[in-house]
């Protein structure tokens, strides 16, 4: 039987890639792509020529069959658009496939932003749990958020810029205040690696861009203290200068003090009239 190589690429800087890789990929006589647009360019970049199919999400029943009907006579590659494939990608259920085929797996290895992001946050890394992508919707993402709130280890996790701030907001509210790093573009040329807390983070990233992964301080164990009720009406103040909707406020406000809904909902209307408020 043939060999499905797993191809690490770069996550950004295409000189981040192993001569190994280099090898593999011109030696094989296919390479499955994530998206074959993507790949030309490091094909470009190190003159490979070798034959490019793509192989994503949609319907990949259909785009691995031609991925196992050259294994049945040649050896092939899997790649991602950056790191490892099968990490948060389609390629797992092409590798399950070819397992089932009888056709053998060798993983190059190379670049990650998963530990790239780990070891650059200033976060315990000996013990950390991957939570791939945050969920889309905010009902889920809080969930999932919930499920680990007593998870001791390092949390490391995928996010699109465009729901960064609500995903901050929802670790605030869930997790508590620890501290975290934001990891942007990963060895681009606009590399921003943020550290502190998720409030800090929240008022640092008012219009994020790029790819992004989210690197959060596990657990302590302890259980949070009484929000004193003092404090309350700041935090909603402090909410509202982050131009968080209504509902994600409220529900920050529910689960960072442990308040209902209709008070939550109360201190939010009465930091609109305070001087320090911003908009509505």
């Amino acid at each position: 039987m043939s060999t499905l190589y797993i191809v690490a690429t770069p996550i950004g800087n295409l000189e981040d890639i192993t001569l190994r890789a280099l090898r593999i990929l011109k030696e094989v006589g296919l390479v499955a792509a994530e998206d074959t647009r993507h790949a030309q360019r490091l094909f470009a970049r190190y003159d490979l020529h070798t034959r490019l199919i793509a192989y994503h999400e949609q319907g990949q029943r259909s785009r691995a069959a031609p991925v196992l009907a050259h294994l049945e006579h040649a050896d092939a590659a899997l790649i991602t658009d950056a790191g490892m494939p099968a990490v948060s990608d389609p390629g797992y259920a092409l590798i399950a496939a070819a397992i089932a085929a009888g056709h053998r797996i060798e993983v190059v290895p190379g670049a990650s932003a998963v530990t790239a992001a780990l070891v650059s946050s200033g976060l315990p890394s000996d013990q950390f749990v991957f939570a791939g992508f945050l969920p889309r919707t905010a009902g889920a993402r809080r969930r999932l958020l919930e499920s680990l709130r007593d998870q001791h280890r390092t949390l490391v996790a995928f996010e699109a810029p465009h729901r960064l701030r609500a995903a901050l907001a929802d670790i605030a509210a869930v997790l508590g205040d620890r501290p975290i790093a934001v990891a942007r573009e990963l060895t681009k040329l606009h590399e921003e690696i943020f550290r502190g807390s998720a409030q800090q983070a929240l008022a640092h990233f008012t219009r994020p861009r790029g790819e992004i992964t989210l690197v959060i301080a596990g657990g302590t164990g302890a259980a949070p203290a009484p929000t004193p009720a003092s404090d309350l009406l700041a935090r909603a103040r402090a909410l509202r200068q982050q131009s968080l909707t209504a509902r994600d406020a409220v529900a920050a406000l529910m689960h960072s003090a442990g308040i209902g809904r209709k008070e939550a909902y109360r201190l939010w209307l009465e930091s609109a009239a305070s001087p320090d408020a911003v908009g509505t």
